[in-house]
C-alpha cells in the first residue's frame, strides 16, 4: 500500500511540474501560439513608447515581417489620426538633442537620416532659436571644467570635441580660440 501511495504522489508531482497535457495546436515550448498583431497595432505599440518618424516606423515594421502594402496602409491610418506626425517627431528630437548639447550640423544630419526635407530642417533649426555659442561654451565647461586651454594642443582637443558634437567651425573657433579648418562646415 505504501508503494502505491508513493507512486501516485510521484506521478502527481511530475504532472504539476510539466503541466496538463497540451493539444497539438500549441507551440513546442508548451505555450499557446499568439496571433501576430496587425501592422497598425504594432506601429501603435511602438508609438506608445516614444515618437517615431514615418521612415523609422516603416523600417521597424519591415524588420518585423510586415509586407510593404500593409505597413503603408498602417502608416497612412496613423498619420490621418495624428498619432504619427513627422513634424512633431522632428521638433521633439530637436529639443532633446539641443538639451543634450549637440550642434546644428549634427542635428541636420540626424533629421536628414529620418527622412526630413532640407527646407523643413532649415526651418526647424531657425525656429529653435538656440544660442549655439553659449551651448558650445556650456559643453566645454561640462567636459573640461572652467579653466581655459593654455596650449595649442589642448585648444585643438577641445575644438575637435565641439566639432564632433556638430558645432560649426566659426562657433568652435570663437569659443576655443583654436584654428579650425573651414572644411568641417561642408557637411550637408
Amino acid at each position: 500500500m505504501a508503494r502505491l501511495v508513493r507512486a501516485i504522489s510521484v506521478c502527481m508531482s511530475m504532472e504539476r511540474r510539466s503541466g496538463p497535457a497540451r493539444s497539438g495546436k500549441d507551440e513546442p515550448g508548451g505555450r499557446a501560439a499568439k496571433p501576430k498583431p496587425s501592422a497598425y497595432d504594432k506601429a501603435l505599440d511602438l508609438l506608445a513608447r516614444r515618437e517615431h518618424s514615418r521612415k523609422e516606423l516603416k523600417t521597424k515594421l519591415r524588420q518585423r515581417g510586415y509586407d510593404g502594402d500593409e505597413a503603408a496602409a498602417a502608416l497612412a491610418r496613423l498619420g490621418a489620426q495624428h498619432y504619427q506626425d513627422d513634424d512633431r517627431f522632428a521638433e521633439m528630437l530637436l529639443r532633446s538633442r539641443i538639451a543634450q548639447g549637440y550642434g546644428p550640423l549634427r542635428l541636420r544630419i540626424e533629421l536628414k537620416s529620418h527622412g526630413m526635407a532640407d527646407a523643413r530642417i532649415r526651418e526647424l533649426l531657425e525656429q529653435a532659436d538656440a544660442d549655439w555659442g553659449a551651448l558650445a561654451a556650456a559643453q566645454l565647461r561640462r567636459r573640461y571644467g572652467a579653466a581655459g586651454g593654455a596650449d595649442y594642443a589642448e585648444r585643438a582637443r577641445r575644438a575637435q570635441f565641439l566639432l564632433r558634437r556638430g558645432f560649426a567651425a566659426a562657433t568652435v573657433r570663437s569659443v576655443t580660440h583654436a584654428d579650425v579648418d573651414e572644411a568641417a562646415e561642408d557637411i550637408p
